[in-house]
């Protein structure tokens, strides 16, 4: 996935909650047994620092991360940016943490190590995706944790009134068509993305707007005909409302994106708790609540942070 908004965004760095210890307590109490990696109650686990890409359902999630880890004794640090580029960067060397989409960190370190052109990984299935990929991981000192049963691709919209007026229901319905794409910056020459509507679908997309991943500039473009298609999420709320509609990938060109924690293998080695408290969000996690809370956000204008502390109250995840 990639970056809705032009300016980085960054999450509150969440409050550290230290546990008083109980009057009377014996020492035995207060000493993990031996081989116990599982941190005491509120015990200070250190710094932990989160990046990510700053559209809606990243801040999201990566609001969800900020507070279980504050929660289970991380001071943290979070700082979102535009695209996965930005903060790859740097990760692992100088992050530990990030919301990812098992798909897009794969294909990512494939085109890294070998090349725009080369063959991408296509598994409709993330855990055998992330198995396919688990060597390039390893090279990048990246872990991934357990993948979410919630997934989220890429998907390319029109308005309601173009898909009645051209009968265009499906990419390929596009074949042959001259369009304006508006989408994500890195969208040009990604075979998820521009690449693949020209290579595989045979659209000639005859320019493309870096208007971002299903931001507000992107719907109006389309809204307003400067373009006819758009890039946005399988999870978008937003569409119906806008008469918009998103068009069926009939070729199934995107990979499985189901959502994941990367980690730095350095950061996980030294704190393995960390699974814990993120596979368990993983595992709460749906496409269908997903969605709902993408239009909680998007539609309903409230802050990730708020949808975020909300749900993983519900889950009884905090």
């Amino acid at each position: 996935m990639h970056a809705r908004r032009s300016l980085a965004a960054v999450l509150a760095v969440g409050s550290l909650l230290l546990a008083t210890a109980c009057a009377g307590s014996d020492l035995s109490d207060d000493t993990a047994s031996e081989g116990d990696t599982t941190p005491a109650a509120g015990a200070d686990q250190g710094p932990v620092r989160i990046s990510g890409q700053s559209f809606p359902e990243a801040a999201l999630v990566a609001a969800m991360y900020d507070e279980l880890l504050t929660d289970a004794g991380y001071q943290t640090d979070v700082k979102l940016v535009d695209t996965r580029d930005a903060y790859m960067a740097t990760f692992p060397q100088s992050i530990d943490v990030v919301p990812e989409y098992v798909g897009g960190i794969v294909n990512f370190l494939n085109a890294k190590k070998n090349g725009a052109d080369a063959e991408p990984f296509t598994a409709g299935d993330g855990a055998e995706l992330a198995d396919q990929g688990k060597s390039l991981l390893d090279e990048a000192g990246i872990s991934l944790l357990d993948t979410s049963p919630a997934t989220d691709t890429n998907a390319f919209f029109v308005t309601q009134e173009y898909s009645d007026s051209e009968g265009v229901t499906t990419l390929s319905d596009l074949a042959g068509k001259s369009v304006t794409l508006a989408a994500a910056p890195d969208c040009e020459g990604r075979l998820d993305c521009e690449g693949g509507l020209t290579d595989e679908y045979g659209i000639d997309v005859t320019k493309v707007l870096p208007l971002g991943y299903a931001s507000d500039q992107t719907y109006q473009s389309v809204i307003d005909g400067e373009s006819e298609l758009g890039e946005t999420s399988t999870t978008d709320g937003t569409l119906a409302s806008q008469g918009l509609v998103v068009l069926e990938d009939d070729k199934q060109i995107q990979p499985a994106q189901n959502l994941v924690p990367a980690v730095s293998t350095a950061f996980l080695d030294a704190h393995p708790d960390v699974a814990d408290v993120l596979n368990s969000l993983m595992a709460a996690l749906t496409t269908e609540k997903l969605t709902e809370l993408n239009a909680s956000v998007s539609v309903d204008r409230e802050k990730p942070e708020d949808v975020a502390h909300q749900f993983l109250v519900d889950a009884g995840l905090l």
